[in-house]
């Protein structure tokens, strides 16, 4: 039998089990508020491109149209989103978050900033700015797009 402790000297185990651990502990801090780590993301874009339609969202980030779609939707049926005509174009919704949606943001930001505080909490501060400039730079490294699951372009 194989000594399980090897596996940790290995970066795609480490990452893949931290990030495992990560994910879970997100979706479960994000589930009392009623959304799930892809809704976070979409208010978060939301929240910075506030009045864009659907369309140039999905096309500027790459992610699927189907899955842009099913991402509003589910906003929307929440009352943290709303489609309206857009000014310019007849044809196109303008995405607006609803003010239900800030409050609900600035709550999941905190517990985000929980998250963090909790899985860094090993490292000193200095580690910790170190960390992250590392893992921002394997991850352009390896052609993923800041700020962007891949989860949302497959």
């Amino acid at each position: 039998m194989t000594d399980p402790t090897q596996l940790s000297t290995h970066a795609g185990f480490l990452l893949g089990q931290l990030g495992f651990h990560s994910a879970y502990r997100f979706s479960d801090l994000l589930a009392p508020l009623g959304i799930k780590p892809r809704h976070f993301g979409m208010l978060k874009l939301l929240s910075a491109h506030d009045g864009r339609t659907q369309q140039e969202l999905g096309e500027a980030l790459e992610i699927h149209r189907n899955v842009m779609v099913g991402l509003v939707d589910d906003l929307e049926k929440r009352h943290l989103v709303e489609r309206r005509r857009h000014p310019s174009d007849r044809r196109a919704h303008a995405l607006h978050l609803l003010p239900a949606a800030h409050a609900l943001l600035a709550e999941a930001e905190r517990r985000v900033a929980e998250l963090d505080a909790e899985l860094l909490s090993p490292l000193t501060p200095e580690d910790r700015v170190l960390l992250l400039d590392l893992l921002r730079r394997t991850a352009e490294g390896n052609g993923l797009r800041p700020g962007i699951h891949p989860g949302l372009t497959r």
